[in-house]
């Protein structure tokens, strides 16, 4: 009996030590194949990873700033007289730079083939990459990360990489908030960004206690894949983590970026412009590309999935917050339905231009939008979305290209945003490569094969600065 005993003991020992030996060429061979996970154990220190990538910081930076110049004109070109609901003054003008010697109207005379064909597609209009698309990750622009310091002490600095885009063409900071339930109060912020620091002295006594609870649960951070507790972090301190109003800033948007955590490779998973939470109410499908069914399941998705780049492993080492579906994300999802849209007073009750008010300019626009232009079979009045999501197909105008890690090919199927408030929105498109309303025109104007004149160009933008 004792001998059967130092038998069995002594194979399972070498068992063990087989696999240990093992080990090094699984692992090894792991690095050979696609893998859909993350990696789990960290085998650099963590000063090393920090000190290797601020050292790659700067070269990083230059390569995706060189991109957005070839690609676009970032100048600070005002539109006179023309203001976001909160007072920040809206860009104009295309920004998308166009191939040497053409112009808009001949590029809008050819066929997508011929596009294709002839390599004429607008840089400028190719999907953009993410600041540093191999590394991904939620970035904030400079001017959140500053505030968020001073009023919580919570630093969403990456030590790896900063914002790209310039902050005048971003959402004004910070953006008023507008409650369905209190239109008579009107931007209820009080001109703050809305934090756990001082969300109940605003709200107390103007939400129910269930929404006072939501509104808390949407200001508090919990852990997120570069901002945690663990050596596989971007932030030089152990992070308490984000808030999903560090991306919906009072619950509109600041423009932070991300990559979308439901594709694989790395290098074909899109970047996120976060789109505003205004009018979630009248929404039946929530996230860019994801169709989620409700402001329920984009919630607890977004805790669940999206802040741990849809890899729930990973999520499990770094601290993910599960939420309680029947309290927690139903408190959340009922003071996200109470944001509101901008007011728009030139807009009457069936949410098109009131002629009493508007410019001939303007309703000139709503008649192309409703009519050659064929806005309105995606975006109907009164609030401008079909609720469904479409394919424009842009791969027909361009050839799949790898771009600073990211490859361009095919964007599949997009979630039709609301277009009311549209102004206080940019940059445009799922992933912001859309940097004015301008520019959106011309690209749908190519996309469609629409064939507007300028003058037509123009009064379209005239009408949406008025959604």
């Amino acid at each position: 009996m004792q001998s059967q005993c130092f038998s069995s003991s002594r194979r399972l020992w070498w068992a063990l030590l087989l696999c240990v030996l093992l080990v090094p060429f699984a692992a090894g061979a792991a690095d050979m194949v696609p893998s859909s996970y993350l990696p789990v154990v960290i085998k650099e220190p963590f000063e090393e990873t920090m000190t290797r990538m601020k050292g790659e910081k700067a070269a990083v930076m230059k390569r995706q700033m060189d991109l957005l110049n070839e690609r676009y004109d970032l100048g600070d070109r005002p539109a006179q007289g023309v203001t976001m609901s909160g007072g920040k003054v809206v860009q104009e003008g295309v920004r998308a730079k166009l191939p040497e010697g053409m112009t808009w109207d001949r590029l809008g005379a050819m066929s997508p083939e011929e596009i294709f064909k002839k390599g004429l597609w607008p840089k400028g209009f190719l999907p953009l990459p993410h600041p540093n698309h191999v590394e991904g990750g939620q970035v904030f622009p400079q001017f959140h990360i500053d505030e968020i310091k001073k009023q919580e002490g919570r630093d969403l600095t990456r030590f790896d990489l900063d914002y790209d885009l310039p902050e005048h063409l971003l959402p004004e900071f910070p953006p008023p908030i507008y409650l369905t339930t209190r239109p008579d109060l009107g931007d209820v912020s009080q001109g703050k960004v809305v934090t756990l620091m001082n969300y109940y002295e605003l709200f107390n006594g103007i939400l129910n206690p269930k929404q006072l609870e939501g509104l808390r649960l949407l200001v508090t951070p919990f852990p997120q894949q570069q901002f945690n507790q663990t050596e596989d972090r971007r932030s030089e301190l152990p992070s308490r983590g984000v808030t999903c109003f560090d991306c919906h800033v009072n619950g509109h948007t600041n423009a932070a970026t991300h990559l979308v955590g439901d594709i694989r490779p790395q290098e074909f998973r899109h970047r996120i412009d976060t789109p505003t939470l205004r009018g979630v109410n009248v929404q039946r499908l929530f996230g860019s590309q994801r169709a989620l069914k409700s402001v329920e399941d984009f919630t607890e998705f977004e805790q669940r999935a999206a802040y741990f780049d849809g890899d729930p492993v990973i999520a499990t080492k770094k601290g993910v917050n599960v939420l309680e579906r029947g309290s927690q994300v139903h408190f959340m999802a009922e003071f996200q339905a109470l944001l509101d849209f901008p007011p728009a007073p030139k807009l009457n009750i069936y949410g098109r231009l009131d002629p009493g008010k508007a410019t001939p300019e303007e309703m000139r626009g709503e008649e192309i939008f409703f009519g050659k232009a064929n806005c309105a079979v995606c975006h109907p009045a009164p609030y401008y979305t079909d609720n469904l999501m479409h394919n424009l197909r842009t791969e027909r105008f361009f050839k799949p290209q790898m771009v600073n890690g990211r490859m361009a090919a095919a964007d599949g199927p997009i979630k039709t945003f609301p277009l009311r408030g549209i102004k206080d929105s940019p940059p445009y498109l799922h992933d912001g490569r859309l940097l004015t309303l301008e520019d959106t025109v011309e690209f749908f104007n190519l996309v469609q094969e629409l064939k507007l004149t300028a003058e037509e160009k123009k009064a379209l933008v005239a009408f949406m600065r008025a959604l």
